[in-house]
Order: structure tokens, then C-alpha cells, then sequence
């Protein structure tokens, strides 16, 4: 079980809280693969590479979204795209 966040808003402890609720599936991960053959810093890597493209997932889909609204607003005002 993963634990939730103590508080919904803000608080100082909470980036800390986050991470120790995902220590234990963090370390899962780095167990299973090492069980099955790959090593320890081919995992972080793939790991790292894996972070990376969440988050240039995470800029293009927002960049899509900022487009479609501003397209949406424009034929809203009767302009052409």
C-alpha cells in the first residue's frame, strides 16, 4: 500500500513524504529487474531515461493543449486558424 499524502495542500515535509511512499515500490523495481539480469546501473538508467520522456510527454501534451484552446478561442471569435 502506498501512503497518501498527510495534508491536500502544501506543506513543508511533503516532497520527503512523497518519496519515502515510493521507496518501497522503488526498491521492488530494482529487486525484480536485478533478479532478472540486469544490473544496478543499467536500471537507474533506464530509470532516468524513463523520467525523461514523462516529462517531455508531460511539455508536449500541454504545448497541444495551449494550441487547442487558443484554436478553440480563435473560431469562437469567428477567425480562421
Amino acid at each position: 500500500m502506498i501512503n497518501p499524502p498527510k495534508h491536500q495542500e502544501e506543506y513543508a515535509d511533503r516532497p520527503l513524504d512523497c518519496q519515502e511512499a515510493m521507496e518501497p515500490g522503488f526498491q521492488a523495481i530494482i529487486d525484480c529487474m536485478l533478479e532478472v539480469g540486469w544490473t544496478r546501473g543499467e536500471t537507474l538508467r533506464a530509470l532516468k531515461r524513463l523520467i525523461a520522456a514523462d516529462n517531455m510527454t508531460q511539455k508536449e501534451n500541454a504545448r497541444t493543449e495551449t494550441q487547442l484552446a487558443i484554436a478553440r478561442a480563435m473560431m469562437r471569435a469567428g477567425r480562421s486558424v
